[in-house]
């Protein structure tokens, strides 16, 4: 991931691009967590979240997540998409290309 990322003449670093994006899913009604990687929190390698700019100067995300159950999939998956997009235009001017969302694991109430 490079050092920063260039918007118009704004430099903005990777990380702070990365928590407004892993906020806005955490806000998402269904989303459990943001998870570290396919392994839940095990792996300290892997990164939750993924941000570059794509030749268009658009953000490209990726996010894993862990999702609570019952709520449906695809429609989870559609919110934590807009959310994402949402906050990326509304906190930097910029939109995203492309969000993909990686759902690892789905919690399931305690009994």
């Amino acid at each position: 991931m490079p050092t920063e990322l260039s918007l118009e003449g704004l430099d903005i670093a990777p990380g702070v691009v990365e928590q407004m994006v892993e906020l806005a899913a955490g806000q998402v009604d269904g989303v459990s967590c943001v998870e570290s990687s396919a392994l839940g929190k095990i792996s300290k390698a892997a990164k939750s979240t993924e941000i570059s700019l794509d030749d268009d100067g658009l953000f490209v995300v990726t996010i894993h997540i862990t999702a609570v159950y019952g709520r449906p999939l695809r429609q989870l998956g559609a919110a934590v998409q807009d959310a994402i997009s949402d906050a990326l235009e509304s906190q930097t001017g910029h939109a995203a290309s492309r969000v993909d969302v990686f759902i690892n694991a789905i919690q399931f109430p305690e009994q």
